[in-house]
């Protein structure tokens, strides 16, 4: 097995593509990579299966890469499109004394605890429900041998961060879905990485999303070998659009898989 395997289990924006009542060219598209739920990540490693972010696209994410293993549940923000799936992390906590660890900011952590008080109060144990235990993230925690790192970055109001996947002191891969910019710091802590994945909405500018000029001046900063774009609205077309990017910088789309 590889030592690290991340599936993108949606790449699209908060209200993803084709987005309701939209008759635009891509929203109107055949190809399959023009068709984005929620962005999402699946992270495989040798000793472990974690998710970032459950939107509410996450039962049929997991139906179409047939997940059948989930060992924690990681979340960059507590965004509706991130967070509303929450529950159906019940089919991981099936036996009535399976647990699911849960790792947030602890700001996310009480808006997870206020919305799912249901399965956070500790009064539905039961089997089959699911039964969260919750880890506030305050530095670099370890699942298995990987090694995760959050990443501070501004987006719009509400405390968020990326994740810097590491093992053996190698920076595989760094996850940024949803920024508007970089806090201090986090370019440093992302220098040398392998592999960046990050938000690039449209083309237009956002108030709280990087636009693809931005998320490419953001790739010089951090100079990484690949970089992928995700958290993609119906202003993208993936044929057209792909075609005006750098050599080392492509469009992700659901259901890609990448490999460490």
């Amino acid at each position: 097995m590889s030592e690290l395997q991340i599936t993108f289990l949606g790449t699209g924006t908060s209200v993803g593509v084709p987005m309701i009542g939209c008759d635009c060219e891509t929203c109107r598209s055949t190809d399959p990579r023009d068709k984005r739920l929620r962005s999402s990540i699946y992270v495989e490693t040798p000793e472990c299966a974690f998710v970032v972010d459950t939107g509410p696209d996450f039962r049929t994410q997991c139906l179409r890469e047939n997940i059948r293993k989930i060992d924690a549940a990681v979340y960059t923000h507590p965004h509706m499109d991130h967070v509303t799936g929450f529950d159906d992390l019940r089919r991981f906590t099936i036996p009535e004394e399976a647990v699911m660890p849960i790792y947030a900011l602890p700001t996310c952590l009480t808006v997870l605890e206020t919305m799912f008080s249901f399965s956070f109060n500790g009064t539905n144990r039961y089997r089959g429900y699911l039964k969260p235990v919750s880890y506030p993230v305050l530095g670099p925690f370890k699942l298995g041998e990987t090694e995760i790192i959050p990443l501070p970055v501004q987006h719009g109001k509400v405390e968020t961060v990326g994740w810097l996947f590491q093992r053996h002191g190698k920076k595989l891969c760094a996850y940024l879905s949803d920024m508007k910019e970089a806090l201090p710091g986090t370019v440093e802590l992302m220098r040398g990485v392998d592999t960046l994945i990050v938000d690039a909405l449209r083309h237009t500018p956002h108030t709280t999303h990087m636009n693809f000029t931005e998320a490419l001046e953001f790739r010089e900063a951090v100079a990484p070998r690949q970089t992928w774009f995700t958290h993609i609205q119906c202003e993208i077309l993936h044929e057209r659009d792909e075609k005006t990017l750098p050599p080392d910088v492509r469009i992700a789309y659901d259901g890609l898989k990448l490999e460490w």
